[in-house]
């Protein structure tokens, strides 16, 4: 793998390696990077892995090939601490709760001793603190050059270690921010980049739709609003001119919530332009933010503040008549709703043209790899999305036994994944492999229903039960693996970037094959245009993807030399349909029973009597 990097890298083309897990991809092509004398940016899933990737597999490779470069660690605006908002924060002086105000004290005292001004090197305060938003910048309200603490902002001094850097880790939200609408002020902070590495890849297709998209929220109108109010404090006579329009903002948007409550949770903007009362609360919004940017405009020479505020209102305007316009046909125009609020988008229909030319512009040499991009070795569909035309590419097997250290259990009987008691029988047919396991299981659903009812089920059960959205998703993690013997239950989040090693877990359970939800409007746009195009929406699309996020959540189980578990896939349609050999195809090359006692005799077997024998 170093070496198909070292080649990419030199001869500035695109790369698609899938590097099983324990092949050590990091390191194969952190070397070829450090040691290509080019300006590279590393860009991975998460902040977490990001950190790990710069504060312990980075220095590792730097020490064993004595490289002397110049490296840096760039997040996100939002990781930064904002000392101007910090200050304003303070001096607001509205705080909704004694905690806060501690809160508020113990971030002003970490501003005094900090270098870098980084969330994560903080823990006093939560991470999902209401104060974090209060302190922070966005590229809305920031004042940048004509910000007074510019000298000393945290988020300039990290871009600019970033521009002066050899290697860059980035995360994909931050590189696609920069790289696809510049979104985060100050222009490119991430210029010159002669390569472009992008670990856990997998996640790109739908990263880069969000960040091709067209959005507004109501909670960006809401904060507008209140920011208007808080920059009347430091202009005189402003409040009085201001105050009605401000005050117009929170009942227009709660009265468009409550016109949009009758529609679905998530749909096509069709639904809204068939409802004539939701159109007039919409309409009514969209005059209310024109009203409060046209009052803002006779304020905005007051302060570099106010002028900020007028220009954030003016983008909040356009993207709102942009969503709410409907009729372009190269874009899906869909809603979200929340319980406070609501988000409408304008997302592409095709992101491979975009990303393409977005590469064409870079002249940059282009490496994807993660540990699932093909689909029985065929990487079509990846490429597809990401209008990758004729990359190089490069399937490397995971070093692990799985022949010795796995067994894939399909049980017999379970009833078609639509059966209204399905959830039930994948309970009752997962209790004895659980029992066999000793606990040390993770059970992933494909629905929060699901793994709802699968809690209620399991409520008896003799191992300590650990469910999602119960705790924090590190916590839960931490608790399970100190019990031993856990149960954990999850759904979307624990599929993905969770690595327990050792016998903490030895068995996973999958529910159903993870299809995604029909319900998706931007998917159904994209299947409807396959259609129409003549091709198979469900082979060329549908199964694919699925086939992807199954091997992530089966690629929980086997994370190093010594462990040892059983994989239940309990959808039927594995053994009773013809695309079902595909899913198997596609995973580590383990040995298939569909014999209850088969795993118990796998869970018989001691660790160290297998050691023996090896």
């Amino acid at each position: 793998m170093a070496e198909a990097v070292e080649d990419a890298i030199a001869e500035h083309h695109s790369l698609i390696a899938e590097a099983g897990t324990g092949t050590g991809k990091t390191f194969a092509y952190l070397v070829p990077a450090l040691r290509s004398g080019k300006r590279v940016i590393v860009s991975t899933g998460t902040k977490t892995l990001q950190d790990q990737l710069f504060h312990r597999d980075l220095p590792r490779v730097r020490e064993v090939i004595g490289a002397r470069l110049r490296t840096s660690l760039l997040k996100g605006r939002a990781n930064y601490l904002c000392l101007y908002r910090t200050e304003q924060t303070a001096k607001d002086g509205r705080f909704t709760s004694r905690e806060q105000i501690g809160h508020l004290h113990a971030i002003r005292a970490w501003a005094q001793r900090t270098g870098s001004g980084d969330r994560g090197e903080f823990a006093e305060v939560p991470e999902d603190s209401p104060l974090w938003p209060r302190v922070t910048s966005t590229t809305e309200n920031c004042l940048g050059a004509d910000c007074p603490m510019f000298g000393d902002c945290f988020v300039v001094k990290a871009r600019r270690a970033a521009q002066e850097a050899d290697l860059v880790v980035v995360n994909h939200h931050l590189l696609f921010a920069d790289l696809a609408i510049k979104q985060e002020g100050f222009g490119e902070i991430l210029p010159g980049a002669q390569a472009f590495i992008l670990d856990e890849a997998h996640q790109i297709p739908e990263l880069a739709g969000v960040f091709f998209s067209t959005s507004i929220t109501s909670r960006q109108i809401t904060e507008l609003a209140q920011d208007a109010l808080a920059e009347c404090a430091t202009v005189s006579g402003a409040l009085a001119s201001l105050r009605e329009s401000i005050e117009a903002i929170a009942p227009a948007v709660r009265r468009a919530r409550l016109a949009l409550d009758k529609l679905p949770l998530k749909g096509a903007f069709a639904l809204i332009e068939s409802d004539s009362g939701t159109q007039t609360e919409l309409h009514a919004l969209d005059e209310t933010l024109r009203n409060l940017a046209s009052a803002l405009a006779t304020q905005k020479d007051r302060s570099r503040g106010m002028d900020s505020t007028h220009e954030r209102a003016e983008t909040l305007c356009q993207r709102l008549r942009d969503v709410l316009d409907g009729g372009a046909h190269d874009a899906v125009h869909w809603y979200e709703l929340f319980p406070q609020g609501f988000s409408f988008h304008a997302t592409p229909l095709d992101l491979a043209p975009p990303l393409r030319a977005l590469r064409e512009q870079s002249r940059a040499s282009w490496i994807f790899t993660s540990a699932t991009l093909s689909v029985a070795g065929d990487f079509d569909h990846f490429a597809r999305q990401l209008g990758l035309d004729d990359p190089v590419a490069l399937s490397l097997a995971s070093p692990f036994d799985y022949q010795r250290q796995a067994l894939a259990y399909l049980p017999k009987g379970l009833s078609d994944p639509n059966a209204p008691d399905y959830t039930e029988q994948v309970i009752a047919a997962a209790r004895p492999v659980l029992d066999a396991a000793r606990g040390r299981t993770f059970l992933l659903f494909t629905s929060h229903r699901a793994l709802k009812r699968a809690a209620e089920l399991l409520a008896d059960l003799p191992f300590p039960l650990f469910i999602q959205g119960t705790a924090p998703r590190h916590q839960l993690l931490t608790e399970f693996r100190a019990s031993g013997n856990g149960v954990l239950l999850g759904a979307a989040s624990f599929w993905e970037g969770v690595d327990v090693v050792g016998e903490a877990l030895s068995c996973v359970v999958i529910d159903k094959l993870p299809f995604a939800a029909p319900d998706d409007p931007v998917l159904v746009a994209r299947l409807n245009a396959l259609r129409e195009n003549g091709g198979n929406p469900f082979f060329e699309w549908q199964v694919p993807a699925a086939v992807i996020a199954l091997k992530q959540g089966a690629g929980r189980l086997i994370r190093d030399t010594t462990d040892r578990g059983v994989l239940m896939l309990c959808d039927p349609r594995l053994t009773s349909r013809a695309y079902g050999k595909l899913f198997l195809r596609s995973l580590p090359p383990m040995p298939i029973s569909r014999e209850l006692g088969d795993v118990q005799k796998f869970f018989a077997v001691s660790p160290l009597a297998l050691a023996e024998e090896g």
